[in-house]
Formats: C-alpha cells, sequence, structure tokens
C-alpha cells in the first residue's frame, strides 16, 4: 500500500547551545568547558517542543511541506530511520492519519509561522512562580539594582529640558479620579462575595456586544466598548467564580451578545481554589479573587479576515491590553478592585475549559472582588488613592 508523507504545516527549528563540563579539556589546560548544541522544532500541532537531531534537521529542510511524496521516494534523499523517527515525533505527516488531521486544522487556521511559534512555545503547564516571587520579594531599592544591575531611564529624553515645549495644564475630571484610583489589587477581601449585579456590570462593560452588525451574509460585526481590529471581536471571556451571590462555584464561559453566563463545569470551593492557584502559576496574592476572567483568543476568528499576515497576531495581544484596562475602569467605578496577569499555565487552563489550543488560546488572567482592608502584600499604589499614608 502506498504511503504518502508530507511535513507539517508550520515548523520553526531553533539551535541551542549549552555548556557542559569537560575533564579532559581542564586537564589539558582550558576552561573545563564544552559546547553541546542541539535542535529544538516547535510545531503547533504539538504539546511540546521536539529535539532532533542534526541529520533530522536536514531532512526536515529537504522534505515539502505542501506536497505529499512517497515514502519510498524519499529514501533517495532520506535515511529510512530518519523518516521513520520523525513520523513518531510528529513532524512527519502520513496522509490521512490524526497527526494529519491535527496539522490540516494549522493550515485551515491561517497563522504566520513566527506567531505560531512565539505563541505556542511560550505556553507554560504546571509552572510555579511562588519560589521566585519569594526570592524578588525579599530584593528591594538598592538591592534590587545590585541583583539586576542599572536600570533604563523612566523617560527617553530626546531634546535638553529648556527646548521642550511645555502642554497646557489638565483641569481634573472623574476621569482622572477613575484613572488615579486603578491600582492592581493583591489583597481580595476573602468575606465578601460579590453580587450578581456587579458580575454583570463589570463583563457587560468590558466584554458585552453593544450592537450586532450584520456587515455582511454570514457575517456578523460587534459593537463593544473596546477597539479590535476589524471589528470581529475574537476574544472570549472565560470565568472561574468563586464567591458571586445566585452564582454556584465553577466554570463559565461569556456569551458577549445574551449577556448571559454558559455553565462549563461545576466545583466545590477546594477544588476552584486549586484550579485558581494554578491558572496563575501559584501567585498567592491573586487566588482568593472572587471572579477570574481569561480571555482567550479565537484563532480562526481572527485569521479568517488576516490569514497569514505579519499583525494579525499583535492585534490580539492588543485586543487583551484594551480589555484588561476596560475591565480595570469598570471595577473601580464601582468601588472594586481588578488584576491581570501574563505568568499563566494556559495548557491548565486549556485542559480546564475543554479548548483546543489550536482553536482557542488564553492570553492572560484577569480577575476582580472587593479589596481587603489589610495590605499584606505590596501594591504599587504612590498616589496612595488606596492605601492612604499611615
Amino acid at each position: 500500500m502506498q504511503i504518502l508523507i508530507r511535513r507539517c504545516a508550520l515548523l520553526t527549528l531553533e539551535p541551542r547551545e549549552r555548556l557542559e563540563f569537560d575533564l579532559l579539556d581542564l586537564v589539558s589546560g582550558g576552561r573545563g568547558l564544552a559546547t553541546e548544541r542541539e535542535w529544538f522544532a516547535i510545531a503547533p500541532h504539538l504539546t511540546r517542543e521536539i529535539v532532533v537531531s542534526d541529520a533530522e534537521a536536514a531532512a526536515l529542510g529537504a522534505i515539502s511541506c505542501s506536497r505529499w511524496t512517497d515514502a519510498k521516494a524519499l529514501e533517495a534523499t532520506c535515511a529510512p530511520a530518519e523518516i521513520e523517527s520523525l513520523l513518531a515525533k510528529g513532524l512527519l505527516v502520513t496522509q490521512g492519519s490524526e497527526t494529519d488531521t491535527r496539522d490540516q486544522l494549522v493550515r485551515e487556521t491561517g497563522w504566520r509561522q513566527i506567531s505560531a511559534a512565539m505563541h505556542f512555545a511560550s505556553r507554560w503547564h504546571g509552572v510555579d512562580t511562588e519560589e521566585v516571587q519569594k526570592e524578588f520579594a525579599e530584593i528591594h531599592g538598592e538591592d534590587l539594582m545590585k541583583a539586576l544591575g542599572p536600570a533604563p531611564p523612566a523617560v527617553r529624553e530626546r531634546s535638553a529640558a529648556a527646548e521642550r515645549l511645555a502642554l497646557p495644564a489638565v483641569a481634573p475630571t472623574p476621569l482622572d479620579a477613575l484613572l488615579d484610583g486603578r491600582v492592581t489589587c493583591r489583597n481580595f477581601d476573602d468575606a465578601r462575595a460579590l453580587t450578581s449585579v456587579e458580575l454583570a456590570a463589570v463583563l457587560f462593560r468590558t466584554f458585552g456586544a453593544r450592537v450586532v452588525d450584520a456587515h455582511a451574509p454570514g457575517l456578523d460585526l460587534l459593537k463593544k466598548g473596546v477597539p479590535s481590529a476589524g471589528g470581529l471581536h475574537p476574544t472570549e471571556a472565560y470565568l472561574l467564580v468563586q464567591r458571586v451571590d445566585d452564582v454556584a462555584t465553577g466554570l463559565y464561559h461569556y456569551h458577549a451578545i445574551d449577556h448571559a453566563l454558559e455553565p462549563i463545569r461545576a466545583l466545590d470551593a477546594a477544588e476552584a481554589t486549586r484550579l485558581a492557584r494554578t491558572f496563575v502559576s501559584a501567585q498567592p496574592y491573586f487566588v482568593n479573587a472572587p471572579v477570574f476572567v481569561i480571555p482567550a483568543a479565537r484563532f480562526r476568528r481572527n485569521f479568517w479576515k488576516y490569514r497569514n499576515h505579519s499583525k494579525a497576531y499583535r492585534a490580539l495581544v492588543l485586543d487583551v491590553g484594551h480589555l484588561s484596562q476596560t475591565l480595570y475602569l469598570a471595577a473601580t467605578e464601582l468601588g472594586l478592585a481588578a488584576f491581570i496577569t501574563a505568568a499563566i499555565n494556559e495548557v491548565d487552563i486549556e485542559a480546564a475549559f475543554g479548548l483546543d489550543p489550536l482553536e482557542e488560546g488564553p492570553l492572560a488572567v484577569m480577575g476582580f472582588g472587593a479589596r481587603g482592608p489589610v495590605r499584606a502584600a505590596i501594591e504599587f499604589d504612590p498616589l496612595g488613592a488606596v492605601w492612604k499614608a499611615g
């Protein structure tokens, strides 16, 4: 039976070097260090980076990613052992296989290769940052400068002070008070649940569709309170609810048009806490927030229009920035507090919500709720908007 093979659609090969102790080099008068190089293959349809040999890297460069080739014909240019190994690693694909199905999904989505490599190579699984956080929490002021070196200046100066054109002073408005009060929270109130009204207000103002525009047959665009490339708004809101009146603890999806929660899975309090800790990579000061909101990008929705576009992934990242600031302001207006973090375990979040990482990808975790009465963890509030002097 004829077996047809081709290389996977998107593949990035990265050479990495590591230093190893070399006794022979040391006794010969050298530094005692040897350089070892390895090739790492990054392919979106796989769940991890794959180490390949020099010969396998060369074979991958020689095999077409668009044309199916008979397996026997490949043996004229590639050793059978290399082909077998690359098939086992999922970097070569046989027609009609399960790997082919996953690879075809990548082809149909319209990823830009370099963006796909960055996104899938930066996903975390089971990372615990608490020890790192403790280490940095113990370093302050001059000690931080000693550890990391001089910090770049806060502002780049392009002219002398005397040459700068002073702008008119800005008269304060309620917007300034709102912006001044936007302080990232690390001290949530364990005893205070959100009301369903508060939850609804923040979700609608951040993610809710104000108008659905039938732009063309089969193409609905959304008008929300935030901008989005092409009016596509491909970012979905997934929720981990821990403490909200009249909403059971569990995992949900927010329907932006119907302004409704779609239940995904019920949780008890202990499991919710465990997932919260996992989602934010064990950053302890976020774990007890009443609600987590996970912005997840729907790649096909965005790449449908911006297919293989060099700016398409950047637009998805911009979406999360717009959404997070709006969530902060919506929460602050209600007297609540919020946070956002990029230090998240994407793979664990995908598993919890049943997301296919080739279809939807979490890019951050946001959360909000009532701030606690005591500042047990440091919060950056130089204006004293929340924590008054003394």
